[in-house]
């Protein structure tokens, strides 16, 4: 399922992959009880709403360049270590408040040896370029974190100037983009596709306006 899966999103992984993304859900999954990192317990349903939900967006980040990458309010490191997984060529930081979530993710980064993650616990909006963070980022992704305005409004200071904001989320959320704040814009809106997910998933990109 999750080679046709990948495959079915335009996605090339290797077999090296295949397994790092299957053990990051074992992983997941033994944890899941301690951390409380998903209600999702079924691993088919696992795969499909966390892993291949997460794989949908790498083609569309993938447009533009990409060297460093932060998740925002990753939880249990999704999409932060499905995307570090897939693109071993993105620099991919975890970012959340809850210390709990932050000990999960350093214990995936250690287990699964990606040592292109790396993991910064605390508020988006008090890290520091240089500081608790190497710099600024060319793209900051958010699941299910905040309304867009929030997103815009916490995570944008730590924007590169040509970086790209990506939103997911389920039905289109037609509010929240009209209630973006000043200085923003949406780029792009893409309906996502997920194999096997009867659910609307949306990605929503928003950049500086000009």
């Amino acid at each position: 399922m999750l080679r046709d899966g990948a495959a079915a999103l335009g996605v090339t992984l290797s077999e090296v992959q295949q397994a790092s993304l299957l053990d990051y859900l074992a992983l997941l999954s033994k944890w899941n009880g301690v951390y409380n990192l998903t209600a999702i317990r079924e691993p088919r349903q696992m795969l499909i709403q966390h892993v291949l939900d997460s794989l949908a967006i790498v083609p569309h980040l993938a447009k533009t360049p990409i060297r460093h990458v932060l998740d925002v309010g990753s939880g249990g490191g999704l999409p932060g270590v499905v995307l570090a997984i897939a693109r071993p060529d993105w620099q991919v930081t975890l970012n959340d408040i809850v210390h709990k979530k932050s000990a999960f993710q350093v214990q995936a980064k250690v287990a699964l040896r990606l040592g292109n993650l790396s993991v910064v616990t605390g508020r988006v909006q008090t890290l520091r370029p240089g500081v608790e963070v190497a710099g600024l980022f060319d793209a900051i992704v958010s699941r299910a974190f905040a309304e867009l305005s929030d997103f815009v409004s916490l995570a944008g200071p730590l924007l590169a100037p040509d970086g790209v904001l990506w939103a997911m989320k389920g039905v289109l959320p037609a509010q929240e983009i009209a209630a973006l704040p000043d200085g923003w814009r949406v780029e792009e809106v893409v309906r996502l596709s997920v194999p096997q997910l009867d659910a609307e998933r949306h990605l929503i990109a928003v950049r500086r306006a000009a």
